[in-house]
């Protein structure tokens, strides 16, 4: 066996990887011990799939690694797919799991008066500006993006700009700093993704690991 016959699989550290594991283990695809040690600092770990590696990344990075064939298949936010848009990453399947929302929020007072359907010009501080630059352009709206890795609910209180474009899940982060959902830019879900090239050099392979997440999915023991 060839060592670029070893396929690589890239899992999200965090919220997503809590709901991933359940099921990974209806898939049939389990992680070897050590990958639950929470003092380990290893980040690459064998499973119980002959020749299936996994690595542990920050979710952000999942698609890079898919991207540029470090992995060839893994799994990350829609979120993540929308700010990068590599041609090189496909994703053939939605897990249903990691659900939130890319979603535009401003201060409650200034939502009480504005009207985003006169906006020409918006400044927001947002952790993809990509994503949001082609979303607003879309509308013929030019957007200024001030790019945040974090504490971005913290931007308008502290006069960075009026208003951000976050990830979303119940809302209660934004009430606590005094913002409210403005506009759902789009729904996330966590995607499973492969490498386009890999998908041609090594599909039987992948197509076994796609249909076994789907399986697991439908709710079919695999």
């Amino acid at each position: 066996m060839r060592v670029n016959d070893v396929l690589v699989f890239a899992v999200p550290k965090g919220r997503i990887l809590t709901q991933l594991l359940p099921l990974m283990v209806r898939a049939g695809v389990e992680p070897e011990p050590e990958f639950y040690n929470d003092s380990t600092r290893r980040l690459s770990f064998k499973t119980n799939v002959e020749n299936l590696n996994l690595i542990r990344v920050r979710s952000f990075d999942v698609a890079t690694f898919v991207a540029f064939g470090g992995a060839q298949l893994g799994v990350t936010g829609q979120d993540t797919l929308l700010e990068f848009d590599y041609p090189e990453v496909y994703a053939p399947l939605d897990l249903g799991i990691g659900s939130c929302r890319l979603s535009l929020a401003e201060p409650v007072g200034l939502a009480a008066q504005d009207d985003p359907s006169r906006w020409s010009h918006v400044r927001v501080a947002t952790k993809y500006p990509e994503a949001t630059r082609r979303y607003f352009a879309t509308r013929g709206v030019h957007a200024e993006c001030v790019k945040l890795s974090g504490a971005i609910e913290l931007a308008p209180s502290l006069g960075l700009c009026q208003r951000i474009v976050d990830l979303v899940d119940s809302g209660q982060t934004l009430k606590e700093n005094g913002l409210v959902e403005v506009e759902c830019i789009a729904d996330i879900t966590a995607r499973l993704v492969v490498n386009r090239a890999a998908w041609k050099t090594q599909s039987t392979e992948l197509s076994d690991l796609v249909d076994r997440f789907r399986g697991a999915i439908n709710g079919a023991k695999t």
